[in-house]
């Protein structure tokens, strides 16, 4: 395998979703034209918004999504993550699932998020994802992505879970994927340790696109999407505003890092 750019996008998705796929497309584009191969998009990229409005809007939402990554892979010849978005899941329910699609417009892999946000944070913002959305049942996937690596899928909560990562790791994974919606509280204290912690810890590349600004409410995002490499550099951040991040994802250093810091191979699970 040979070194290849990935793409991290970062928007200010809204509760307009034709507003948001073309933000999403203007994004992509440009990954496209710096040479990214595998570009991801954020969780709730194509709707953020009330839960309310999201249970009704679900349904068509879905498919849409599916369609859209489909025609944008194939369009700008980039695999691309849709780190995020409502497929309903019974009686005032949802999944929050994330696809991933291959330039031909095919389906790698899909990943329901398991973990739920259900925080009260100290800024007075109370979240319960689980009050309309059910956790997915399976594991994370790794996939096999032709000519470029294996990734490792998950979703914003998803990184406080550093058992889940060994999971993608064990399972092969070169690069894993955090798509986030990520609170700004939250967000300045956890978000860069935690991925750097993820990247370390599993000797991997860290993909983590990510939602920014002002949703509307006092919903507000911490932005910041990274690349990050398997020694907890980072490469690439996007800052504050809408844009993207990337950098290049080399399988040589890679290699070279796990075997500098052969950390995975000197664990001892039969002792916990």
């Amino acid at each position: 395998m040979t070194s290849f750019l990935a793409a991290a996008l970062q928007l200010t998705s809204t509760p307009d979703p034709e507003a948001n796929f073309a933000a999403a497309e203007e994004q992509i584009e440009l990954a496209a034209r710096r040479g990214a191969e595998l570009v991801g998009l954020p969780e709730n990229f194509a709707f953020m918004g009330d839960d309310e409005r999201r249970l009704e809007l679900a349904p068509a939402l879905a498919e849409r999504c599916s369609r859209f990554l489909v025609t944008m892979a194939r369009r700008y010849q980039v695999t691309l993550l849709g780190g995020g978005f409502p497929v309903p899941a019974g009686e005032r329910l949802t999944l929050n699932r994330s696809e991933l699609v291959g330039k031909d417009g095919q389906l790698l892999a899909r990943y329901d998020k398991i973990h739920l946000f259900d925080v009260d944070l100290p800024d007075g913002n109370t979240y319960r994802e689980s009050a309309t959305v059910q956790p997915g049942s399976e594991l994370p996937p790794v996939v096999e992505v032709p000519g470029l690596c294996r990734v490792g899928l998950s979703i914003c909560y998803d990184v406080r879970f550093p058992e889940l990562y060994r999971h993608l790791a064990g399972a092969g994974a070169d690069v894993l994927m955090i798509p986030a919606a990520f609170t700004a509280f939250t967000g300045k204290d956890h978000w860069q340790v935690l991925l750097q912690a993820r990247a370390i810890e599993n000797t991997a590349y860290v993909v983590a696109p990510a939602q920014t600004g002002n949703h509307g409410g006092r919903r507000q995002t911490h932005g910041h999407a990274l690349v990050i490499d398997p020694w907890g550099t980072v490469l690439a951040d996007a800052g504050v505003a809408p844009g993207l991040a990337v950098a290049p994802i080399d399988p040589g250093h890679r290699e070279r890092v796990r075997a500098q810091m052969p950390s995975l191979q000197h664990r001892r699970p039969a002792l916990f």
